[in-house]
């Protein structure tokens, strides 16, 4: 008992500890700050809008973030999906080692209020056992919840991408060029896909590239290869006077068919899923029934 308790306090001040330095971060170093690493993401101040989109995890993870940068992370397949999602390494680094010192301290800390409340002591080895589970568990859990919004966030802008592919070849069927067709395409639909398409056809005006280049830079961006093939037919178009019309209708035609394949094999998949409770609470209800007399079969042995 005595252990745990011990333990309880230890991590309960590194926790505070944390939190100070969460609060009250060290300033940047002056050669650092004045002669950044290129290709170091934390060397360069977030925008105030993505220092708002941080909760209380991030900021009380600051401190934890830099150890967990030394220590390579985040992976490279984490790294994609944060990419996608356009959130800065620092605040999922952040987050997950928010996670980390939560799942570590809350057995020790259960443990220390069932002691103080009069309970029975679990003894030491439970809570270090719990905690380095739980621990574990907060790690994985933020690549985890990473992975599973890039998915979403690839699945979403697969769905506007195929009525955007539809809204083209409207433009291009009235007589619009390329380009206009692609501007007149993106400025109709609403939505955060919408928004990215309006905003790299806006970077390629002002930067006067093609536009077809910044979406294909897009496409590896948010790792959707459908967005690339689109970008490969309308640079087609554009450079070799192609008509890809034709071509776009029938891609649009195929993302759907393959959209609506998708949504049916989820369906199945739900069907599926929610036949388990009904085929578990029949066994146990099986077991209800039998264990009386199974119970007789063997004291009767």
């Amino acid at each position: 008992m005595t252990g745990a308790l011990l333990l309880a306090g230890v991590g309960t001040g590194l926790g505070v500890w944390l939190m100070l330095i969460g609060w009250f971060p060290r300033p940047p170093r002056l050669e650092s700050a004045l002669d950044p690493d290129p290709s170091d993401p934390a060397a360069y101040p977030h925008s105030p809008t993505e220092a708002g989109q941080a909760g209380w995890s991030a900021r009380l993870g600051r401190p934890g973030a830099r150890w967990l940068r030394r220590a390579g992370l985040p992976r490279a397949g984490v790294r994609r999906d944060l990419v996608t999602l356009d959130k800065p390494v620092e605040v999922h680094l952040a987050e997950q080692a928010t996670a980390i010192v939560f799942g570590l301290l809350l057995p020790p800390a259960a443990v220390g209020l069932v002691g103080v409340a009069g309970g029975a002591g679990a003894g030491a080895a439970v809570p270090v056992v719990a905690s380095l589970i739980l621990g574990t568990a907060g790690f994985f859990a933020a690549d985890l919840s990473a992975r599973s919004e890039a998915a979403k966030h690839r699945a979403a802008f697969r769905d506007a991408l195929s009525s955007f592919l539809d809204l083209v070849v409207i433009s291009l069927a009235a007589g619009s060029g390329v380009d206009q067709a692609l501007d007149e395409a993106a400025a109709i639909g609403s939505g955060p896909a919408y928004r990215e398409l309006r905003y790299a056809l806006a970077e390629a005006r002002l930067a006067r590239v093609p536009p077809w280049d910044v979406l294909a830079v897009l496409g590896r961006r948010i790792g959707l290869a459908e967005l690339q093939q689109l970008a490969a037919t309308v640079a087609l178009a554009g450079t070799e006077g192609a008509k890809v019309r034709t071509s776009l209708r029938a891609r649009a035609v195929a993302m759907r068919d393959r959209q609506l394949a998708h949504a049916e094999g989820e369906a199945n998949a739900a069907t599926e899923r929610m036949s388990l409770p009904v085929v578990a609470l029949f066994a146990g209800f099986l077991i209800f029934l039998g264990y009386p007399a199974v119970a007789a079969v063997l004291i009767g042995l």
